[in-house]
């Protein structure tokens, strides 16, 4: 589907239109958690060390909430999955803002918070799959990114004034805004019956509705999804660990201002939402190894950056290769779970993917903290340019769905289906494939391929 971006948004049901405006609002709302360690030692007078752990050990909820995302999406929907995230959220921070006892009872309060936080990525993914035609599944997973990360970048700025005023009001605008999105959600997403009270949802919404059979699923089941995201936490693990080393290289091994660090979060959105939309024309037009690997050599080309020319101009230049990896990864694989995953196993295998970068959170700043403590920066980015390249490895020897696998037709899809062109073993032959597997022949006329 080409045409201006604005069309092409106003053509998605409108469900996903308000779903993505409440991820913004959401995500903006969200900057309670990068300020509470500073709540916790300037509000409640807690020891730097004390805090760290206590948030370290608050975080677990993440980790929970992310699998929990998908036996609630399958038991609720996903409508009333988000809202009870959202209203979870919202009451976790609350409980963070009056609460007023010993130092243990902050790490189980933001616990709770954080588990409606991870329920809700997970959540989201799953409504975008079923929301969104399968051509346009590219599409609508990049528009996903594009919107939290406009949201990121407004929220610090308005944490950060809300903070100066008070943490009163800084935990009173984040409740706000969770209240507001759980609001849009209950006007505008329809009501999704529960995947295990059967199919059907709302009529035309395209929530629970039968998906054709995925090519390859009979003979592969669902082992190539396992190992897709078991080898995806290797493009997970430089994306986290840049979070925890470039504020430290910044300021103690090149002994620059702290404005940089800043810098470089400014360079990352601004990239995601400068390119997103010509990330995605690239992502229809190749197939999911293809664009995998793709993406794992930009991130080893923007990594290698800092590892032979180790300075601050290296670290910003690096941020803007690095993000075009970024982009495709987190577009491609929750699209190629909607592509092909059982279509009662997309919500799990949503949340087992929101587990991936929640695990990462956990155990990636902790092993290169005691790696940077020993010898240095230098191994530590040493180690974030080599996970990527595994991830290469795995990805090329990866088992993808072949399309000579693919099931019987009815002689209707027969005349629907356009023939396959080429030999591409990750390519499909069947109208609804997305990156995962692209639709090998053209569409309509100006139909450039299956948008994600």
């Amino acid at each position: 589907m080409t045409g201006p971006w604005y069309r092409r948004l106003r053509e998605l049901p409108l469900a996903l239109r308000v779903l993505y405006l409440a991820m913004f609002v959401n995500r903006a709302g969200m900057f309670v958690f990068p300020l509470l360690a500073v709540y916790l030692v300037k509000g409640k007078h807690l020891g730097a060390d004390q805090a760290g752990v206590l948030l370290s050990v608050g975080s677990t909820g993440l980790l929970v909430g992310s699998l929990l995302a998908g036996p609630l999406c399958l038991r609720w929907g996903c409508r009333w999955t988000l809202v009870g995230a959202l209203l979870l959220n919202a009451a976790g921070y609350l409980g963070l803002a009056v609460a007023d006892g010993g130092p243990w009872i902050y790490p189980a309060i933001l616990f709770a918070a954080l588990v409606g936080m991870g329920v809700f990525g997970p959540a989201s993914n799953t409504l975008i799959a079923d929301l969104a035609p399968p051509e346009q599944r590219a599409y609508a997973f990049t528009l996903s990114y594009m919107f939290n990360n406009l949201g990121m970048g407004v929220g610090p700025l308005l944490g950060g004034v809300a903070a100066a005023v008070s943490f009163s009001l800084m935990f009173a605008v984040n409740i706000a805004a969770s209240l507001v999105v759980a609001g849009l959600l209950l006007l505008w997403v329809p009501v999704d019956r529960p995947a295990s009270a059967g199919a059907a949802g709302v009529a035309g919404a395209g929530i629970g509705t039968q998906r054709p059979e995925k090519v390859g699923y009979r003979s592969l089941g669902h082992r190539h999804l396992w190992l897709l995201l078991g080898a995806s936490f290797f493009y997970v693990v430089p994306l986290i660990g840049l979070e925890y080393s470039v504020p430290l290289a910044v300021t103690t091994s090149l002994n620059a201002s702290t404005a940089y660090i800043g810098v470089v979060y400014t360079i990352n959105s601004v990239v995601i939402v400068g390119f997103g939309l010509q990330v995605e024309k690239f992502i229809v037009r190749h197939s999911t190894r293809t664009l995998l690997l793709a993406a794992g050599a930009l991130w080893s080309a923007g990594l290698v950056l800092p590892v032979v020319a180790f300075s601050l101009a290296a670290l910003l230049l690096c941020t803007v290769i690095w993000t075009l990896g970024e982009i495709i990864v987190s577009v491609v694989v929750p699209a190629y779970i909607a592509d092909q995953a059982d279509e009662r196993r997309v919500p799990g295998f949503m949340a087992v993917n929101g587990f991936v970068l929640g695990l990462a959170r956990l155990v990636v700043p902790a092993g290169l903290g005691v790696l940077w403590s020993a010898r240095g920066h230098a191994p530590v980015f040493g180690v974030l340019l080599a996970a990527p390249i595994l991830g290469m490895a795995a990805f090329a020897l990866l088992r993808l769905p072949h399309p000579s696998r693919q099931p019987e037709e009815s002689d209707h899809d027969r005349d629907q289906v356009p023939a396959s062109r080429g030999a591409d073993p990750d390519h499909l032959v069947q109208r609804g494939a997305g990156p995962a597997g692209r639709v090998a022949a053209d569409a309509a006329p100006g139909h450039q391929g299956a948008d994600h």
